[in-house]
C-alpha cells in the first residue's frame, strides 16, 4: 500500500499539512507525510483524480493527527432536525462552520466534494464566514456520514445547537484585533525611535543613528511578516486568477517600503521609512477591523425580521389577525395562501400543501406534504390556503438565507462597481510612472535617483484610501436606506440603482393602495354563498381578493378542508369547488364574457352556472404619487405594466408623462417580455412591482423592487424591499444612490489629488521619511471621514 521510509527525516515537510517531520514519516508516490492520517487524505484525493488540490498552495491541508470526534449523536432525528436547513424526501441542505478553510485550496476541495462521493449534489463555500453549504442525497449518505467524510480529509465542522457562525465570526476577528495591537505597537516605538530624523539630530543622537535604524528595521519584520501577511496571500490569489484587485499595488507598496527601508538602513545611506510602514499598515488594519465590524453589524441586523416588516396571518380565537413577523412565535397557528412563501419551518395541520421549493432546490415541480409533516421555510405555496403551527423561530429559517443568496443576480454579467473598475487600471499605470520615472533617472546615468524614484512611486500611490472609500460609503447608505424602510439586498445593488434610467410600475398593489380600496357588488348572494366566497378568496392573496374578504365582513367562511381543487391563474382569476359546486372568481376574459363599464377594477362572480354579479374595486392611488411622478419624469423614462383593466387609463394619462407607455391586461410573462424590450433599447430598467405577479419582471430588470404593505409577498428575485409607507420617498432614495456613488467618485478624487502631490516628489527621488509619515496616514483619515460624513450630509439634504 505504502513505502514505509526507515530514516528519520527530521529536516523535512509533510506534503499535505507542511508540519514539520519529527517521527519516522511515511512516504507515498516520492512525497513524505508527518503521520499516517495526511497520507490517507492524500491517497483519498489520489483516489478520486483531485490532485489538483495541491496545485493551488503549498501545503494546503492541515494536519490530520488530531483525534477525530465521535459523531453517532448525528444519528438521533431529533439533533440532526435542529441542525439542518432544508430537507424532502431526496435531499437535505446544511450549513456547516469549517474553521479549518483557510485558502484557495480549501474553496476548491470542498466544492468538489461530489468528486468523493456522488451523493453529495452540490456544495458552496462562503470563505468570508467558513461556512460550507452543502446538498447531499440522505438516502445514500447519512448526515453523520458527511461529517465523517468531511473529519477524514481534515475539515472538521464545529457543531453546535448555538448560533456557531456568529460566535465564529468574533473569534475570527481576534486574529486581527492582535494584528492591530503587533502593528501599533510597532509605530509608536518605531515612531519614537525616528523623531530625531525628524527634526534633526544632535551630536548625541547621530552616533546612535545607526542602531536606531536597525531597531526600526526588527520593528518592520513582524508588521511586513504576520500584520500585513492577508494582504500578500490575497494578492497573490488575484494574480493566480488572472485578474488585479486593489490588494495587489497595495502588497506591493508595503513590500517596496520594508525593501527600500532595508536597503538604506543596511547600507547607511538613509533613516528607512520602517515608520512608514508601520503606520499605514496600522491604519488599513483598522479600517478592515472597522470595515468587519461595521459588515457582521449589518449582517446580523440585516436578517429576515428587520428586513420584512410585512405580516403573516396568524389565526387566533377571535379571528384572522395579520402579525409583524418580528412577532410570530414558536406554536403560532398561521395561514399561508396561494403563492405566498412559508416564512417559517412550521407544520401542516390543515389542508394540502402543494409546495414550490424551487428557490431552494432548483426544481419546480410541487412537493405534496401530508398532515403533521414539518414544511420547511422558503416554500412557495401552489393551491388553497394551508393551516401551519411555527416550530422554528423566523430568524432561525433557511429563507433568510435565501434573501442573502447573490446567486439570484448576477451583477457582474452586466454592471462593474466602481472599485472592480478601478482596480483594473490601477496598478497598470502605477506601476507604469513607477518604471517611466526609473527610467528617466537611469537614463541621465543617476542610478540611486532611479532606485528611489521607483521605490518611491509605489510606496506613495498606495490605494488603500481608495480601497476603503467604496465600503464605508456603501455600508452607510445601506444603514440609511433600512432606517427609512427601504430594504437594499446588497451594497451593489445600490451602484446599480444608480445607473437606472427607466421605471417600469406595475398598478395593482404598487401605485394603487390595498389600504384606501372602495368595494362594491352588483348582484345578489346568499348568506352561504357568502361563505363559499369567503372560503375561496381567502386562498388568494392577491390584493382583490383580500379586499373581497373584508368587504363580506361578518361572513366567517367554510373551512380549507371544504374547498377542493383550488387554483389560481396570475392575472386572471381563480376557481374551486366548494360544497360540490365550482365558484370562478376573477375578470371578464377569465369567464368568457363581456365586460362591463366601470371605473375600478372588475371581479365577477360564478357560481355553477349562475352568473351572481360583479364586485367593482377602485383603489385609491398611494399619496404622493403625482409628486413622485413629478420628482422622477425629468431623469428618468416612466412607464407602467399592469395586469389590470384599462379602466383607469385617462386618470394615469394625467399622472405618467405624455411619452409614457401604458399597458394593461398583461400577463406575467408579458411583462418580462416588456422588460427585455427596454432593455433591447438599451435602457437600465427599474422593475417596481408587488411581488405577487411581477416575480419574472423583477428579477428580469437590472433593478427589482418589490413594494409592499401587510402581507408577505417577498420574492428572493428582488434586489429591494420598499415600504409601502415609504413609497413617497422613491424619488429620494434614487437621488440618495447617485449621491451615494458621487461621494465614492470624489473620494477617489482626494485620493488622486494625494497621490499627485507625494508622486511629484516622488519621481523625483526627493521623498523623505517625514514626508511619507505625514502624507499617508493623513490620506486615509480624510477619505474615511470624508466618506462617512458626506454619505450622512446627502441623506440629511433628501430628508432621510
Amino acid at each position: 500500500m505504502s513505502d514505509i521510509k526507515q530514516d528519520v527525516q527530521l529536516e523535512e515537510k509533510c506534503f499535505h499539512c507542511g508540519d514539520k517531520i519529527e517521527e519516522r514519516g511515511y512516504h507515498l508516490d516520492n512525497h513524505d507525510f508527518c503521520c499516517l492520517g495526511c497520507q490517507t487524505v492524500y491517497q483519498v484525493l489520489h483516489e478520486s483524480g483531485m490532485q489538483q488540490y495541491y496545485r493551488y498552495n503549498q501545503h494546503p491541508g492541515k494536519s490530520n493527527r488530531t483525534e477525530k470526534e465521535d459523531f453517532s449523536y448525528l444519528d438521533e432525528p431529533q439533533i440532526a432536525d435542529k441542525l439542518i436547513d432544508f430537507k424532502d424526501d431526496k435531499i437535505t441542505i446544511i450549513t456547516f462552520y469549517i474553521p479549518a478553510i483557510h485558502c484557495s485550496s480549501c474553496i476548491w476541495l470542498l466544492e468538489n466534494l461530489y468528486r468523493l462521493t456522488p451523493h453529495v449534489l452540490q456544495s458552496r463555500v462562503d470563505f468570508m464566514k467558513k461556512q460550507a453549504s452543502i446538498t447531499f442525497s440522505h438516502g445514500q449518505l447519512p448526515l453523520k456520514e458527511l461529517v465523517y467524510l468531511l473529519s477524514n480529509i481534515g475539515y472538521d465542522p464545529k457543531i453546535t445547537l448555538q448560533d456557531v457562525v456568529k460566535e465564529g465570526n468574533k473569534r475570527n476577528l481576534n486574529p486581527l484585533v492582535a494584528k492591530i495591537a503587533v502593528a501599533g505597537f510597532c509605530f509608536g516605538n518605531s515612531m519614537l525611535f525616528s523623531f530625531p530624523d525628524y527634526f534633526g539630530m544632535g551630536a548625541f543622537e547621530k552616533e546612535y543613528a545607526s542602531f536606531f535604524g536597525y531597531v526600526n528595521l526588527v520593528f518592520g519584520l513582524p508588521v511586513l511578516l504576520y500584520c500585513a501577511s492577508d494582504y500578500f496571500k490575497s494578492a497573490i490569489f488575484s494574480l493566480k486568477q488572472k485578474r488585479l484587485n486593489l490588494d495587489v499595488p497595495l502588497a506591493l507598496g508595503i513590500l517596496v517600503l520594508f525593501m527600500r527601508s532595508a536597503f538604506e538602513v543596511i547600507t547607511q545611506t538613509g533613516a528607512g521609512f520602517t515608520d512608514t510602514l508601520c503606520s499605514l499598515v496600522f491604519f488599513i488594519l483598522i479600517g478592515k477591523w472597522v470595515q468587519q465590524r461595521t459588515y457582521y453589524h449589518i449582517s446580523f441586523e440585516r436578517d429576515y425580521r428587520s428586513y420584512f416588516p410585512v405580516a403573516v396571518t396568524v389565526l387566533t380565537e377571535s379571528g384572522d389577525k395579520p402579525v409583524q413577523l418580528a412577532d410570530v412565535r414558536i406554536g403560532d397557528r398561521i395561514l399561508v395562501r396561494n403563492n405566498e412563501i412559508i416564512p417559517a419551518d412550521a407544520m401542516l395541520l390543515k389542508g394540502e400543501a402543494a409546495i414550490d421549493f424551487s428557490f431552494v432546490t432548483g426544481e419546480s415541480s410541487p412537493v405534496h406534504k401530508i398532515l403533521g409533516e414539518i414544511i420547511y421555510a422558503g416554500g412557495r405555496q401552489i393551491g388553497e390556503a394551508i393551516e401551519l403551527e411555527v416550530v422554528k423561530p423566523v430568524s432561525q429559517s433557511y429563507l433568510t438565507r435565501l434573501w442573502n443568496n447573490e446567486n439570484y443576480k448576477d451583477y457582474d454579467r452586466h454592471f462593474q462597481t466602481f472599485v472592480n473598475f478601478i482596480s483594473k487600471y490601477f496598478t497598470v499605470v502605477l506601476l507604469a510612472i513607477a518604471f517611466f520615472a526609473a527610467a528617466s533617472w537611469a537614463i541621465d546615468g543617476n542610478a540611486n535617483k532611479a532606485w528611489g524614484a521607483f521605490t518611491a512611486v509605489l510606496i506613495i500611490a498606495c490605494p488603500c484610501a481608495l480601497a476603503l472609500s467604496s465600503p464605508f460609503t456603501l455600508s452607510a447608505a445601506l444603514s440609511i436606506f433600512d432606517r427609512n424602510k427601504f430594504y437594499v439586498k446588497n451594497t451593489a445593488a445600490i451602484e446599480q440603482m444608480a445607473s437606472i434610467d427607466t421605471l417600469v410600475f406595475d398598478k395593482t398593489g404598487t401605485i394603487s393602495s390595498p389600504k384606501a380600496a372602495s368595494i362594491y357588488f352588483e348582484g345578489r348572494l346568499s348568506a352561504t354563498e357568502k361563505n363559499m366566497l369567503s372560503a375561496v378568496c381567502r386562498n388568494s392573496s392577491h390584493p382583490l381578493s383580500r379586499e373581497i374578504v373584508k368587504w363580506l365582513g361578518s361572513a366567517h367562511g367554510l373551512s380549507n378542508s371544504q374547498v377542493a381543487d383550488f387554483k389560481e391563474f396570475p392575472g386572471r382569476g381563480m376557481l374551486a369547488n366548494v360544497g360540490g359546486q365550482q365558484v370562478r372568481i376573477g375578470s371578464a376574459t377569465f369567464m368568457g364574457i363581456g365586460n362591463i363599464k366601470s371605473d375600478g377594477s372588475v371581479v365577477f362572480i360564478r357560481i355553477g352556472e349562475d352568473l351572481k354579479g360583479y364586485f367593482t374595486v377602485e383603489q385609491s392611488w398611494r399619496e404622493g404619487l403625482s409628486t413622485l411622478v413629478e420628482d422622477l419624469r425629468e431623469d428618468y423614462g416612466l412607464h407602467l405594466i399592469s395586469g389590470d383593466n384599462d379602466r383607469r387609463l385617462d386618470a394615469l394619462k394625467l399622472i405618467f408623462p405624455s411619452d409614457a407607455t401604458l399597458l394593461f391586461n398583461r400577463s406575467p410573462m408579458e411583462k418580462l417580455d416588456a422588460i427585455q424590450q427596454f432593455q433591447g433599447a438599451g435602457k437600465h430598467v427599474c422593475m417596481v412591482g408587488d411581488g405577487l405577479n411581477d416575480a419574472g419582471a423583477l428579477r428580469k430588470a437590472d433593478l427589482g423592487i418589490a413594494v409592499s404593505d401587510d402581507i408577505n409577498n417577498f420574492s428572493p428575485g428582488c434586489d429591494a424591499i420598499l415600504d409601502g409607507d415609504s413609497f413617497a420617498k422613491l424619488p429620494r432614495f434614487f437621488a440618495f444612490s447617485k449621491d451615494a456613488v458621487k461621494v465614492i467618485h470624489m473620494s477617489f478624487g482626494i485620493s488622486l489629488l494625494y497621490n499627485i502631490i507625494g508622486l511629484s516628489f516622488a519621481v523625483q527621488g526627493t521623498m523623505s521619511p517625514l514626508f511619507a509619515a505625514i502624507l499617508m496616514p493623513i490620506s486615509t483619515v480624510t477619505i474615511i471621514s470624508f466618506t462617512s460624513l458626506m454619505t450622512r450630509c446627502y441623506a440629511k439634504r433628501h430628508k432621510l
